[in-house]
């Protein structure tokens, strides 16, 4: 039994190239979406065939790209699910970018996983905890696959400090709430407090 792509095996052509998983992780406002157009933009200027993705559910600046805190943006391809975003991944496909992943269901370190089996280079960037301080999504799982990981921080809005959390600042239940700077704060582990900070 074959153990590459099931539903990829379009992808087989570019077994020649060295597939590997990149995952870009920090809090909220830690630069994540622009190291990863960062890394997009280098890949499209050595002329390699590039696609990125972001969720569906991910509609906080516009519909159809990525989005930094900071307004850059690049063109992206909206997805409601991680096989939606593997159908869209042509042959001769060399880099394929998916930002805030972590708001995929596990299915994506499959995903990533086929896709890197059969020569891709993929670029999964997102948050690495929730506002609760808890692994987020599938992240522990892209983290552990992946050849290189990248933990960025943000500035603390508390004390300036080396922050590596998100701190939620508006009352809303589940893991999966999309928010910009008017919801979220990046806090070092000393100003964070876990969920939704009282008294604002």
């Amino acid at each position: 039994m074959s153990s590459g792509p099931q539903s990829g095996e379009h992808l087989n052509s570019v077994r020649e190239r060295r597939g590997c998983i990149e995952v870009v992780c920090g809090s909220m406002f830690s630069g994540k979406t622009e190291e990863l157009l960062r890394r997009i933009k280098r890949a499209r200027l050595a002329k390699q065939p590039v696609l990125l993705f972001k969720p569906r559910v991910d509609n906080r600046y516009d519909d159809t790209k990525v989005v930094t805190h900071e307004g850059l943006a690049g063109d992206a391809e909206p997805v409601a699910t991680p096989a939606d975003l593997l159908a869209r991944v042509p042959e001769g496909t060399a880099v394929v970018g998916i930002d805030e992943v972590q708001f995929f269901d596990t299915e994506i370190v499959n995903v990533a996983e086929k896709l890197a089996n059969a020569g891709v280079r993929v670029i999964c960037a997102g948050l690495d905890q929730d506002y609760l301080g808890r692994p987020f999504g599938p992240m522990p799982a892209l983290m552990a696959s992946a050849e290189f990981v990248t933990k960025l921080h943000a500035i603390c809005q508390k004390c300036g400090g080396l922050a590596s959390r998100s701190q939620r600042l508006v009352a809303s239940e589940g893991q999966l709430f999309v928010g910009g700077a008017a919801a979220y704060e990046a806090r070092c582990r000393h100003c964070w407090v876990s969920g939704v900070e009282k008294g604002r």
